[in-house]
């Protein structure tokens, strides 16, 4: 069962590519105290993901902050390496790239699939949410496309 509205944020220790390298970080950490975007797309450097999904976040980005959110953090199940890498070649300046590498947090929260099909293995679904001091506001599962995890629909649902 996928996580709720009103629900916590599991807390799962992920990573991040810090000045130094891979640092850990805790989920806990990132939402505590906080008003957060936070949007997973299956992988990175995929077509979908790379045409649209994120790149509406980096542009959108000033318009979110704005709007009294503190962090947006996209998430995916790849590596921090790559992760660091997409977030640069997106331009990615003011959007966490949290690295989900083997796919903990995707399951903590129940928005995993299972793209072995198409040889992607397990994978986050893609989806968008608001959250509050790690409680869930809103939560926007696509099942196909991008339209409700879009940066325009979390914008106009701030």
């Amino acid at each position: 069962m996928s996580i709720q509205i009103g629900d916590t944020i599991p807390n799962v220790e992920l990573r991040v590519m810090g000045k130094e390298g891979p640092e850990a970080v805790q989920t806990a950490d990132l939402f505590a105290g906080k008003k957060v975007v936070l949007f997973a797309v299956p992988g990175a450097f995929t077509p979908g993901c790379s045409m649209t999904h994120l790149p509406g976040f980096v542009v959108k980005a000033d318009e979110i902050k704005a709007k009294g959110v503190d962090s947006i953090i996209c998430t995916a199940v790849n590596d921090v390496f790559v992760m660091d890498a997409w977030g640069k070649d997106q331009n990615a300046d003011e959007i966490i790239m949290l690295a989900d590498g083997i796919g903990e947090f995707a399951s903590a929260m129940g928005l995993d699939q299972d793209l072995s099909g198409i040889q992607f293995g397990k994978r986050s679904q893609r989806y968008a949410m608001i959250v509050n001091d790690g409680k869930i506001e809103l939560l926007n599962i696509d099942e196909k496309g991008i339209d409700k995890s879009s940066a325009e629909t979390v914008l106009a649902a701030l």
